[in-house]
């Protein structure tokens, strides 16, 4: 089916981040939420479970993220009670290190097998057992040059209808929203499958 993301992003052109999710989860027959947990992602969880509270919650855990995140999502697991579903690599990180001599560096031949074991398997599984129509996501337009170049409402290649209610947020305005709901950021953040802020990993550029 061919999916209409300028018709789509018509209808929510000029909405507040509120407003696209409350229209998604109303169009939605099976939606999900996707996160990883990185800083700010706290105000998409707090926005989406506040309007549907048994929302699920997709975390592709790579097995790589740092103590600092792991403490942090699971006092956020207990503080939203979030409807959680993760998703793990096929390979233990323990063995994945023996076989690749740690994280591959960006560039070495090994990264892109890297991250298709900790990434994108796990991903196109969690959408094959899933089966999710909507797949709402916290990317931002000042994030990667990539992303300056999407939309609020994109497709994926399998047709699902990607939602990014915090495509024109800022920081500061997400800082605001934080502050104001009493909600904390965790920094010490680390995505061993772009290494760099401003690379993608793949998600949104191969799914």
């Amino acid at each position: 089916m061919q999916i209409n993301t300028e018709l789509l992003n018509s209808q929510v052109q000029g909405q507040t981040p509120e407003q696209i999710i409350q229209w998604a989860l109303e169009n939605a027959e099976n939606p999900i939420l996707t996160t990883n947990f990185r800083p700010y992602e706290v105000a998409i969880l707090h926005m989406a479970v506040i309007i549907k509270p048994d929302l699920k919650i997709l975390w592709i855990d790579s097995g790589y993220n740092t103590s600092a995140t792991y403490r942090y999502a699971q006092a956020l697991i207990e503080q939203l009670d979030l409807n959680m579903q993760v998703y793990t690599p096929v390979q233990t990180t323990a063995f994945r290190n023996v076989q690749m001599g740690g994280i591959p560096e960006v560039g070495e031949p090994l990264h892109d097998e890297f991250t298709e074991q900790v990434k994108l398997e796990p991903f196109r599984r969690a959408l094959t057992e899933i089966k999710p129509d909507y797949w709402l996501n916290a990317i931002r337009k000042e994030q990667t040059e990539f992303r300056n170049t999407l939309e609020v409402i994109s497709a994926s290649k399998d047709g699902i209808i990607k939602v990014a209610p915090l495509y024109h947020s800022s920081e500061e305005q997400l800082d605001q929203y934080l502050l104001e709901h009493g909600l904390t950021n965790e920094f010490a953040y680390f995505d061993p499958t772009k290494a760099l802020d401003n690379r993608e990993c793949g998600l949104h550029t191969t799914i």
